[in-house]
């Protein structure tokens, strides 16, 4: 009996531990904080464990948030925002100073396992203008330069990830991919830096954008299903995602180095503000995401296995919203850490939810309302426009999940967003005599209404920087509303 047990016991190990493993290790995903009502790290932590994450991806190097990933084993991009880009490439002290404080420090023994420090973000984005076209070679130079002085520079690379508008195609097949005129020498620069110190070219794609940037666009190009194939010679591209990537490396191939290294920095599908971002479509994109990762065929142009970190890890309610309303919702969990759909993150026929983030406390549960017999009711279009500027009202655009509520409860879903974002405080729920406060969930069976998570004084104060410059951007609701 006691044999038998033991064959249990030993069974039942397995099973938990093959349980756990659904991830890749060639599959990281982005943590982005751009959110009024941040999880703690502490829980973050347990969930990327909990989920079998062994590589993470983050915008900043905030010590307090980092330092959670100590002794997980986790591998870890830091994160240089746009903004310190010229300070970093003035002076090669200031990088040196960087990478003393933001990698030296958190490398003792059972420290952070920092692979790559990501020297700003996107920051050749046709949006720019030309804003850091002067400043970003010379950090990466700085960063890396200092990485080698204090002895790190074979274990930690400086990378600039790019968002894939860097690269295009006159012909839209990806023999003809170049990089844009107005980067191209830049990036030649760069991408001979990252081939001699042996660092990988870091490149965010996205069908989405692809879609819905182009009416034309046909659908199904953006997922994985086979349909309206391009034919670019002898080689048929069945998705926009393959075809993109080989773009890149025919780009890299005009600068002479063909054979970098290439990572996918993000990649992921939204799941609301806009009519085409929905999970139905998010769990379709990734499932056949996952199935092509897991057939480790790579691309034509570059057979095998691929790296690809997911975007993102949660939705950002504070994020801004210039590119779109639905950049505040690419995560795969929802706010408060649960997971949105089933996800076979294996691709191969293990279909599951994720393990959803553990400990998180909320708000009381009651919402902010349009009062029924309120008066003063011709304030109603200046106070909801008043309430989505200083929120999030994404969901209530054209096509998202709240887009078909009543006026009433449209109304009611701004001021409660306003409401939940300024921890229930009973000052945010008048709105000139317009509102109340009610214990009854007036969500529907296609719109949620949140309530929030609390968030203590520490993890609030180390956030508060990154998330309020993003709010301003809400101000175009007003006008949609």
């Amino acid at each position: 009996m006691a044999g038998v047990m033991a064959v249990l016991w030993v069974g039942a190990l397995i099973l938990v531990v093959t349980s756990v493993k659904v991830v890749a290790d060639n599959i990281g995903v982005n943590w982005g904080t751009m959110t009024s009502h941040p999880l703690h790290p502490r829980i973050v932590v347990q969930l990327l464990k909990d989920n079998g994450f062994e590589k993470v991806k983050l915008f900043d190097s905030d010590p307090w948030m980092v330092g959670y990933l100590a002794g997980t084993g986790i591998e870890v991009m830091l994160g240089i925002p746009n903004d310190q880009l010229e300070f970093l490439s003035q002076d090669h002290g200031n990088a040196k100073d960087w990478v003393k404080e933001n990698c030296t420090s958190h490398l003792r023994k059972g420290g952070v396992n920092i692979k790559y420090v990501a020297v700003g973000n996107e920051p050749f984005l046709t949006s720019y203008k030309g804003r850091f076209l002067k400043t970003t070679f010379p950090a990466l130079k700085n960063i890396q330069k200092a990485l080698n002085e204090a002895g790190l520079g074979n274990k930690i690379k400086a990378v600039v990830p790019q968002n894939a508008d860097v690269y295009e195609s006159k012909s839209d097949k990806p023999s003809d991919g170049v990089f844009r005129r107005d980067v191209k020498a830049v990036m030649a620069q760069i991408v001979r830096f990252l081939k001699e110190n042996g660092a990988p070219f870091v490149v965010n794609i996205y069908p989405f954008i692809s879609l819905t940037m182009n009416s034309k666009f046909p659908s199904d190009f953006a997922f994985f299903d086979g349909g309206h194939p391009i034919q670019d010679d002898n080689i048929q591209y069945n998705n926009v995602f393959e075809a993109n990537f080989d773009t890149l490396i025919y780009a890299l191939k005009d600068l002479g180095t063909p054979n970098l290294t290439i990572l996918v920095g993000e990649v992921g599908w939204p799941t609301d503000g806009h009519k085409k971002a929905n999970k139905n479509s998010a769990k379709k994109f990734y499932d056949g995401l996952f199935k092509v990762l897991a057939s480790k065929k790579g691309t034509p142009l570059r057979p095998g296995e691929m790296d690809v970190y997911l975007f993102g890890l949660f939705d950002e309610d504070t994020k801004s919203i210039e590119p779109g309303n639905f950049e505040r919702h690419w995560g795969i969990f929802d706010f408060d850490g649960k997971p949105k759909f089933t996800m076979d993150i294996s691709g191969k026929g293990g279909d599951k939810h994720l393990v959803a983030a553990k400990g998180v406390k909320y708000l009381p549960k009651q919402w902010c309302v349009l009062e029924s017999y309120a008066s003063n009711q011709d304030l109603i279009g200046q106070q909801t426009g008043w309430a989505c500027a200083r929120s999030d009202c994404t969901a209530l655009q054209d096509g998202a999940s709240c887009s078909n509520l009543d006026p009433d409860r449209t109304v009611s879903y701004a001021f409660n967003s306003y409401y939940q974002m300024n921890n229930q405080d009973e000052d945010a729920c008048d709105f000139e005599g317009l509102a109340t406060v009610v214990s009854k969930d007036p969500s529907t069976m296609s719109c949620r209404f949140n309530t929030q998570i609390k968030v203590d004084g520490a993890t609030r104060l180390s956030f508060a920087q990154g998330a309020v410059a993003a709010i301003s951007s809400s101000l175009t609701l007003f006008f949609l509303l």
